[in-house]
C-alpha cells in the first residue's frame, strides 16, 4: 500500500490553501503537512483537473482504515461542519484527500494515530461542473 500517491490540484486551489497557510499559526498541527502536499503536488489549470480528483469545495466517498464509510466535502476552514460531513483543508483527513483522485488510498498522521483513507468515488467536483473560479 502507497503511503505517499501522487496527488494534483488546481492553481486555483494552490493559491488559495498557499494563502491560507501565510496566515496560518506556524504551530498549527496540520499547516506544516499540508504545506509539504503543496510542494509535491502537480498542479494544473482548473479547466484541465481531472474529475476524479479532489478538488476544494469536491464531494467523495471515502473509506476511513478499510471500516467505516464517510459522504466527505473538502472546505477551508470557516466553511467546516464536522456534522454535516464538511471538512476543513486544515483537519488532518482534510489535508490527507486534498489531490487524491479517485481509487487512491494515503496513510496520513492524525492525533489518534495514523488513518488509511481510500477515495471510493468523487460524487461531485467544482471543476468538472464548469465552476473553475469559485
Amino acid at each position: 500500500m502507497s503511503t505517499t500517491p501522487a496527488i494534483t490540484i488546481s492553481t486555483l486551489d494552490y493559491e488559495r490553501i498557499a494563502a491560507l497557510l501565510e496566515n496560518c499559526d506556524s504551530s498549527h498541527p496540520t499547516a506544516a503537512k499540508l504545506e509539504s502536499e503543496l510542494e509535491r503536488a502537480e498542479v494544473l489549470e482548473p479547466a484541465a483537473m481531472p474529475g476524479n480528483v479532489i478538488t476544494m469545495n469536491s464531494s467523495a466517498r471515502v473509506l476511513i482504515n478499510d471500516t467505516q464509510e464517510k459522504d466527505l466535502t473538502l472546505v477551508y476552514p470557516k466553511e467546516a461542519d464536522g456534522e454535516q460531513g464538511r471538512i476543513s483543508v486544515l483537519a488532518p483527513i482534510g489535508a490527507a484527500l486534498l489531490g487524491l483522485a479517485e481509487g487512491q488510498s494515503i496513510d496520513w498522521p492524525t492525533p489518534s494515530g495514523s488513518t488509511h483513507l481510500k477515495v471510493l468515488a468523487v460524487s461531485y467536483q467544482p471543476e468538472a461542473a464548469g465552476e473553475l473560479h469559485r
